[in-house]
């Protein structure tokens, strides 16, 4: 292989700052293949295609350039090129006539009749008179009549693939989006130990839910069914989601989380086929937990909706949760969560369905404190008492209280900007966070009492008037 000239690196200087110039870099491939390095010509010749993939000079060069790569790779001389055509923008008064080449030798890779510059047969006096002898056959014809998926395959490795074909299905089955339709989280490692205090709680989860799946046999001996689901309520931001992972975490089973904008869609029937899609997913995924995160959206009360979309969503929820039969649902375990369980439909709380509720309150003094060691563990802190900060942030939630881990922080990050000492998060910034938060709650409890109250059929929130009662809310 030749070495580059002068000439030939400063053109490559000025190609790499004008890197979409296309006659600029077909003038450094012309120099290239000019001065034998071929394959050199071929990869610039191939990035000025991306750019201009109907460029008549670009392809009669790439046509030039392989023709030379294929013979030199054969052993063979590289054919004569024959004189190209002026340049559109250049109008020569009398253009000479160009001389007709030599044939091709028998072991050219080009055979003489597709060789644009072959002389036509003369007639002869007795034969019928020929059509008339066609013009010079232009760059366009010539181009049309090469190879190009050849040639794309021959620089596949200096052209990258515009576009990338998405992976068939592990089973090869189906579309392969399919199985990333809905976002399934494998098994992970929270676990209900995970979970700061809430003592109540793990023991309603265990003794209504996680112990008859971890006894089978005493399942069966008592004749205790898998069927129906778990309901979560109570207050925003005080980790309904958390637990529902720290379930799925407890059965070793996969997580799929439903929100309103996965299911409903402004299509009517999309909603249905999407909630039918969902419980198919976890009925392939199975062990699996599905969470339905705002059920008060997904499954609020028929009475109330004026849309029929709706009332049919709900009614296909309805129908998942039962199961075409018996075992439909085997090995999928529901859990869903709202803020306003009164909102829910009625159907939906009927036994064999989420026949089970559990009452998730803000945080007690435990679980308080494993929240703000949590959030104060990677941050700059000195002699922080959290036995006072604990009893300091009563009736917050989990989520007031990493509001105020954040709001400390903040303190102190600005009074070291101020100041231009970095000091540590301290106690008085902690109690001065806490000082100005507002628990989150107070408003969820002040409508929830009305409902304690008065609308308490059943004892369906029994557990909300014994907490209401104890904080002297009621």
């Amino acid at each position: 292989m030749s070495a580059e000239s002068p000439l030939i690196q400063s053109m490559r200087t000025a190609v790499a700052a004008a890197p979409d110039d296309v006659p600029l870099r077909l003038h450094l491939a012309e120099l290239l293949l000019a001065g034998g390095l071929d394959d050199a010509a071929v990869s610039e010749v191939a990035v000025a295609l991306q750019h201009a993939p109907t460029d008549l000079q670009a392809r009669e060069l790439m046509l030039r350039a392989l023709t030379d790569t294929s013979a030199t790779q054969h052993g063979e001389a590289a054919l004569p090129v024959p004189p190209q055509t002026p340049a559109p923008d250049h109008h020569p008064a009398d253009p000479a006539p160009q001389p007709p080449h030599p044939p091709a030798p028998a072991q050219a890779p080009i055979h003489p009749a597709d060789h644009p510059t072959s002389p036509a047969p003369t007639p002869t006096p007795n034969s019928p008179t020929p059509n008339p002898a066609p013009t010079p056959t232009p760059p366009p014809a010539q181009a049309s009549r090469f190879d190009w998926k050849a040639a794309e395959d021959q620089v596949g490795d200096v052209v990258p693939p515009r576009f990338v074909e998405a992976p068939l299905a592990v089973d090869g089955s189906g579309d392969p989006g399919e199985a990333a339709a809905w976002d399934v989280e494998r098994p992970g490692a929270v676990r209900l130990a995970d979970v700061g205090g809430m003592q109540e709680v793990k023991e309603r989860l265990e003794a209504a839910f996680l112990a008859p799946l971890r006894n089978p046999e005493l399942r069966r001996l008592y004749g205790k069914s898998l069927r129906g689901g778990l309901l979560l309520y109570g207050p925003p931001g005080c980790g309904k989601t958390f637990i529902a992972r720290a379930v799925a975490g407890e059965l070793g089973a996969s997580f799929l989380s439903v929100s309103v904008s996965d299911v409903l869609d402004m299509w009517i029937g999309n909603s249905e086929r999407n909630m039918h899609e969902l419980f198919r997913t976890a009925r392939r995924q199975a062990p699996c937990v599905v969470f339905l995160d705002e059920l008060d959206a997904l499954g609020g009360k028929r009475s109330r909706t004026q849309s029929a979309g709706m009332r049919n969503t709900v009614n296909q929820l309805l129908t998942e949760l039962d199961g075409v039969d018996a075992d439909a649902n085997e090995g999928v375990f529901v859990l869903a969560a709202t803020n306003v369980p009164w909102d829910v439909d009625i159907a939906l709380r009927r036994p064999g369905r989420l026949d089970r509720t559990l009452l998730v309150l803000p945080p007690d003094a435990s679980a308080r404190e494993a929240i703000l060691r949590y959030h104060l563990r990677e941050r700059p802190i000195e002699n922080v008492d959290l036995g006072k900060l604990v009893k300091a942030t009563d009736g917050l939630s989990g989520a007031d209280l990493a509001h105020v881990c954040e709001a400390a922080s903040e303190h102190a990050l600005l009074d070291s900007a101020r100041t231009g000492t970095v000091r540590m998060i301290g106690m008085k910034d902690l109690l001065a966070a806490a000082g100005q938060i507002a628990p989150s709650t107070e408003p969820w409890f002040a409508a929830a009492r009305n409902v304690a109250m008065y609308a308490n059929d059943g004892g369906m929130y029994d557990d909300l008037v014994a907490y209401l009662k104890k904080r002297r809310k009621l």
